[in-house]
């Protein structure tokens, strides 16, 4: 009973803040910058490249600048190389099986390539999240400027990240991020977990295509949440995060879209797409406040920036959007937990 009262007391601890607002800050002006930019010249639809592409401000929060600036660079290899992948499918119209034979081993080579780095937050969702969501809109430019525009958005990120760095003008050229060769154990380890990537993605993504889901990308991106905790409880902890804090999520997303009493488009009506994006900077930056000290706290905030650029992206009936990305982050938070509780035992063989 003891340990069952610690492990709910942990699903709702907030850890104390430190200083969360400037990481905070740092992403949501690198989310703001670009996606205002393109909604002056009237191409909100784009945002979804330049939301992915600022996403590079979530990695090295709290390394000094110089460390920062190579992390946030090694980042956005991952992040880029998945809207590549995305925007190249969505360019060529491969079906659903197509997409999850993709993701699913962009999944598993994404999740050698975080270890190798040690890339913080851990683990490749976000770029396999970007492949999904570019993947599953239709290609509305050609597929070098989508990868400009992201590419562009990324590195705007980085000079947000780095600028602080005036105030001291220090540059040591023997510091280096703690990663090292995969070797002996770690690289044993390292493989364990991609092949754990590659079963949790691969699994969801079929239950979402067999079911008939328009977005089993959704399904695919919830299953890699649950492995990148760094024990079984955490991994539990955070797919019942994911669940939960999605469908509070989508109670925002539908208050926002259904255009009810509290809808925000009613105050600005013909001025929908310059509402929806400054909700998306708003809740990226309540995103990045909670994002390490409640991980379902900041996935209420996260759900509508996801789901409100994919909208501005392509529109989709909202009913439909909500309904269907609730079941597919049920279905793909189960599948992500039930992979490392099953598979926990190889793991530990790998290790020894």
């Amino acid at each position: 009973m003891q340990t069952l009262l610690t492990h709910v007391r942990r699903l709702h601890s907030i850890e104390p803040a430190n200083r969360d607002h400037l990481p905070a800050l740092r992403v949501a002006l690198s989310v703001a910058v670009p996606s205002l930019v393109l909604l002056t010249i009237g191409r909100p639809d784009l945002m979804i490249y330049a939301v992915f592409g600022a996403f590079t401000g979530m990695y090295g929060r709290r390394e000094p600048h110089q460390l920062r600036l190579r992390h946030q660079g090694q980042a956005a290899i991952l992040l880029l190389a998945g809207v590549s992948v995305g925007v190249g499918l969505s360019a060529n119209h491969v079906p659903g099986w197509g997409l999850v034979l993709v993701e699913t081993a962009f999944a598993g080579l994404g999740s050698l390539f975080s270890d190798r780095i040690r890339l913080r937050p851990n683990g490749p969702f976000f770029a396999i999240l970007a492949l999904g969501a570019c993947a599953s809109v239709p290609a509305g430019t050609p597929w070098h400027v989508a990868v400009l525009i992201a590419a562009l958005s990324a590195a705007f990120s980085m000079v947000v990240g780095f600028v602080g760095w005036v105030r001291g003008r220090s540059w040591n050229p023997t510091v280096v991020r703690n990663a090292g060769p995969l070797l002996g154990r770690r690289r044993q380890e390292a493989l364990v977990h991609a092949l754990k990537y590659v079963a949790a993605v691969g699994t969801a993504g079929s239950i979402g295509v067999i079911s008939g889901s328009g977005h089993p990308h959704w399904a695919m991106a919830a299953a890699a949440v649950p492995l990148a905790a760094a024990d079984m409880p955490s991994s539990v902890y955070r797919g019942i995060h994911r669940i939960v804090g999605t469908f509070l999520g989508l109670v925002v997303v539908a208050v926002v879209l259904f255009q009810g009493p509290m809808s925000p488009l009613l105050l600005f009506p013909g001025n929908e797409p310059a509402v929806l994006a400054i909700v998306v900077i708003a809740c990226q930056f309540t995103t990045e406040l909670f994002m390490t000290r409640h991980y379902g706290l900041a996935m209420v905030s996260f759900t509508p920036v996801i789901l409100l650029t994919a909208q501005l992206a392509d529109p989709i009936d909202p009913y439909i959007l909500v309904m269907e990305r609730g079941i597919e982050t049920l279905v793909g938070a189960l599948v992500g937990i039930a992979v490392v509780v099953l598979l926990r035992r190889p793991l530990r063989r790998a290790g020894s």
